[in-house]
């Protein structure tokens, strides 16, 4: 049996990260979990220069050091546990270029699917699940300080919208969340749709 490849999407603050652990836990020896970016010792270096709020990148850069990271993370960790028969759990992947920098940054959404054609080598998630949650909620949320929470809610609204018209182009991959409730709640939903996901590729 081919492994299962699932993804976390959302805005900052939405629960991806809590999400992404809690099933990686129910899963067990059989999950893969990563990040992006990171997730390989080069990545986590870009990682460190994405996140940093001392530091003014050109939305050129951001997207290229994304897509960067990311050809890290597939090469080295997510394809061979795909060939492996794993479940790969990522906090993030292609789509959130496509949403912030391809969107929110006037970039492209072409032209970021472009840019990642090398770094994924055409990998797409089997599953994806989109975690949504009111930007006034999630700002209520604590959160990391990095480059993109300073942002504040305009990149936000931004990055919102641009999920909605992702997840509605292709809703066979995407599964839609609400993240307004207890972890455990939401758990118990994104569970029955890896589950779900994991009996159609049996």
């Amino acid at each position: 049996m081919r492994g299962l490849f699932v993804t976390f999407e959302g805005i900052d603050r939405s629960g991806k990260t809590t999400q992404a652990a809690l099933l990686c836990r129910a899963l067990g020896d059989v999950a893969v979990g990563v990040r992006e970016p990171g997730g390989t010792p080069a990545g986590e270096r870009m990682r460190a220069i994405l996140k940093d709020p001392e530091l003014e990148l050109s939305p050129q850069a951001e997207a290229l050091l994304f897509a960067a990271a990311r050809a890290e993370l597939v090469h080295w960790v997510i394809r061979p546990a795909l060939e492996a028969g794993r479940v790969v759990v990522s906090d993030r992947f292609l789509d959130s270029s496509i949403a912030y920098q391809g969107a929110a940054r006037g970039l492209g959404e072409e032209e970021i699917e472009r840019i990642n054609r090398v770094a994924t080598g055409g990998l797409a998630p089997d599953l994806t699940l989109l975690l949504e949650l009111d930007t006034a909620a999630a700002a209520a949320r604590g959160g990391e300080d990095d480059r993109f929470e300073r942002e504040g809610a305009g990149l936000q609204h931004q990055v919102a919208a641009a999920y909605d018209r992702l997840a509605g182009a292709e809703p066979g991959r995407w599964r839609r969340i609400p993240a307004d409730r207890e972890a455990e709640a939401v758990h118990a939903e994104v569970l029955e749709a890896v589950e779900t996901a994991r009996r159609a590729l049996a």
